[in-house]
């Protein structure tokens, strides 16, 4: 039976440690040849460096002005993700505690919008950005991430919501609490763990997308830090050390993020479907 065991243990470990590799393998690509000339990129893709060059990284940062890209990509990530965590908590809160047929009926144009994919949206959202005069605006591009991710958001929230007792509600009407107090002192702290999720994987979400500021910022002072990364490439000839480089400096801040955080994101899963 140990034997047994320790071959299955084996057998499972060797599998996870491929998938690893196979996940891992264009990122360490990505980071050896980053410090690669370009002749010897171009001569053998997969050989180590001759030399470790910062050449590569000191002209990307000078290129893509990297920190105001940085910059603006963090303020776009916080105050997206600020906003769907202030809107979705209210509302998964209020259409989990009020019975009707209209809150039921919100509750499911937000689950089906999750449906919806992005490619069939982008035309008309354009449109929309157009009438609110917010193309080129951080904040109007942060607007729009909210309204792209509160449906999940609310759903999350809502299945959430329903493993706090109402008890705890009322017990503070009872102290001369108000409704928003309530939501404020009461709920949103223990909120925490789905919090934290949403938080997370949102802010992965806005840090990594290239396809919305794309279509919503053409002032380069405004890029976002891989909307920068994109003007390394030529019509008729690309940089591709610097463009590695590039990818390397946008990946390792959110790779770090998700390093510190990431026992919040499955802590915040597993209660979440416990309660839910």
């Amino acid at each position: 039976m140990k034997q047994k065991r320790l071959f299955n243990n084996i057998i499972i470990y060797t599998l996870l440690i491929l998938t690893a590799f196979f996940w891992l393998y264009p990122l360490m690509m990505a980071f050896m040849n980053s410090f690669k000339t370009n002749g010897e990129l171009l001569t053998n893709v997969i050989s180590l460096p001759a030399f470790i060059r910062f050449d590569n990284y000191i002209r990307t940062i000078e290129k893509m002005h990297f920190i105001r890209s940085f910059m603006n990509t963090v303020f776009v990530s916080f105050t997206g993700v600020g906003m769907i965590i202030l809107f979705s908590a209210l509302a998964g809160w209020r259409l989990c505690r009020t019975k009707t047929k209209l809150s039921t009926v919100i509750f499911g144009l937000f689950v089906v919008s999750m449906l919806i994919p992005f490619s069939s949206i982008m035309i008309p959202l354009y449109r929309v950005v157009l009438l609110l005069h917010i193309k080129n605006s951080l904040l109007g591009l942060s607007f729009v991430y909210a309204g792209l991710g509160v449906s999940m958001a609310i759903f999350l929230y809502h299945g959430f919501v329903k493993g706090i007792p109402t008890e705890l509600e009322e017990a503070a009407s009872i102290d001369g609490c108000s409704k928003i107090k309530t939501f404020l002192l009461v709920i949103m702290p223990m909120l925490k763990p789905i919090t934290a999720t949403i938080c997370i994987t949102n802010v992965l979400w806005i840090w990594n997308d290239f396809l919305l500021p794309l279509i919503t910022i053409s002032d380069n002072k405004k890029y976002s830090l891989l909307l920068s990364t994109n003007t390394l490439f030529g019509q008729y000839n690309s940089d591709w050390t610097a463009i590695l480089s590039a990818l390397i400096l946008a990946a390792v801040p959110v790779i770090i993020f998700y390093a510190i955080f990431q026992k919040q994101i499955l802590k915040g899963i597993a209660d979440g479907a416990i309660k839910g």
